[in-house]
């Protein structure tokens, strides 16, 4: 399966603004395939947001909770904007929210290791249906106009699929900043974290195989349908080849080149 580059960042920042924008006014950047330049203690702090956003997701979807409410005086900042409980079977909901509690710690971790102060500032996080709309508007195009809003915490296939973005955006991330992190308990710490968001991304993931001929509601579109169609979008903003595939791929992306499936 192909790796999502760390440009995606851009994606994430353009679908949880808080303001609405026109899609096709969106200026994309110049593809750059190339790492950014910054320390190894920026690029901890820039991880922070993909793992806030993470947290705060997982916990408020299963068990209405946030980070301050697990363990106070580790963040401080505002509540995110629209967090709903979502409608969940058992079992996923446990898993989101283990996912959840897990990642608390390795949060209280990189402030350990990396010595960053906490209160860690909260930034103005908007996980609510509103926002995914923007996602779905960029992935599904003039298509989406004829159709009623798509609601994440409506029920389990909604929000795996709305989940396993969050658990990509981290995975990735991880893999991109790797090869730089400079200092034995930064790169050991990074490793463990990333073996484990591949593990999470890797149940996420296996969650919408599972479902992968199920609808999304309120769309026509199956879960297998929309992974293709958000790698197609990932690919474009990332302008350096195949970086992500959907559930489905062509013989020739496959396994060997002998399987369909992703």
């Amino acid at each position: 399966m192909a790796s999502r580059p760390c440009l995606y960042a851009f994606l994430l920042l353009l679908a949880f603004q808080s303001t609405m924008i026109k899609v096709n006014t969106v200026s994309l950047p110049p593809p750059e395939c190339k790492p950014e330049v910054a320390s190894t203690k920026e690029k901890f702090e820039f991880l922070l947001n993909f793992l806030l956003l993470k947290i705060e997701l997982c916990l408020r979807s299963s068990i209405d909770k946030g980070i301050n409410d697990i363990s106070p005086g580790l963040v401080q900042g505002p509540v995110p904007i629209g967090a709903e409980v979502a409608n969940l079977d058992n079992a996923t909901r446990k898993m989101i929210e283990e996912f959840g509690l897990a990642s608390i710690g390795h949060l209280r971790a990189i402030i350990n290791t990396t010595l960053l102060d906490a209160p860690i500032p909260m930034p103005l996080l908007d996980i609510s249906p509103q926002a995914y709309n923007i996602f779905l508007t960029l992935i599904l195009n003039d298509t989406k106009k004829s159709n009623p809003s798509y609601n994440p915490y409506a029920n389990t296939n909604s929000f795996l699929f709305a989940a396993v973005f969050a658990s990509s955006f981290l995975n990735q991330y991880y893999a991109g900043i790797m090869p730089s992190i400079v200092g034995n308990d930064e790169r050991r710490l990074l490793s463990g974290i990333a073996l484990y968001e591949g593990g999470v991304f890797g149940a996420l993931r296996a969650g919408l195989n599972a479902r992968i001929n199920l609808t999304v509601p309120p769309f026509n579109f199956t879960v297998g349908n929309l992974t293709n169609l958000t790698a197609q979008l990932a690919n474009q903003l990332a302008g350096c080849g195949v970086k992500d595939e959907g559930l489905i791929v062509p013989l020739q992306l496959g396994a060997e080149n002998r399987t369909r499936s992703n």
